[in-house]
């Protein structure tokens, strides 16, 4: 009796806590990051999770991405994401909606600069991705947004991937009818410009090995 409670006792000292977790990488962003127009297991954001899940140790995505989703909403949904899931890294993604809708840049800089403040003080580290618009849009209202991104990320220190759909965008047998969104088969190449600017943020993480 007294040595199978010895062995009770030391197997839970030497095994490895199964409640101990890691920090998720939370994805704020739009239809691009939420699956539009595919099966939900065919987007970039699942195929990251699936990378994250075999890597050591496995961490969890959580995808607080809404098709539509402006700067605006994004901020108004940020602090109970933070609050629930205390993430590790926040990718924002955002700023397409409010961009298509023509609305004032320094609006969409003010949004975004409160979640990337928000992200930064909740103990998270940042990543902010960009997007292009149609052409015609025109070049100042194009260059402005480009920009934007550009000043955020210096301002705030955080890694910038410029174009999301770098290398997919202007191949129609990748994007889907409506010109915006990208197909399944583009999904891989664009986790891999997310992974490109995220993959070392991970690797600098108290928890990664």
């Amino acid at each position: 009796m007294l040595r199978a409670l010895l062995l009770v006792l030391l197997s839970s000292v030497c095994a490895p806590s199964i409640a101990a977790t890691v920090a998720p990488v939370l994805v704020l962003g739009d239809s691009l990051s939420a699956a539009y127009g595919l099966a939900p297991n065919e987007g970039w954001v699942t195929l990251l999770s699936q990378r994250l899940q075999a890597a050591k140790p496995a961490r969890a995505v959580v995808n607080a991405s809404i098709s539509g989703e402006t700067s605006a909403g994004g901020l108004a949904r940020l602090p109970p994401l933070l609050s629930q899931h205390k993430p590790a890294v926040v990718i924002v993604e955002l700023g397409a909606n409010d961009g298509l809708r023509g609305l004032p840049l320094t609006e969409v800089r003010t949004n975004l600069s409160k979640i990337l403040a928000d992200v930064r003080n909740a103990g998270a580290k940042g990543v902010l991705i960009g997007i292009e618009l149609p052409v015609n849009y025109g070049p100042q209202y194009r260059d402005g947004l480009r920009s934007l991104y550009r000043g955020l990320a210096t301002e705030f220190n955080v890694p910038l991937l410029p174009f999301l759909l770098e290398g997919v965008a202007l191949d129609p047998a990748l994007m889907q009818d409506d010109g915006l969104h990208p197909k399944a088969p583009a999904q891989a190449r664009v986790l891999q410009n997310v992974w490109d600017v995220l993959g070392p943020v991970v690797g600098t993480l108290s928890d990664a090995h």
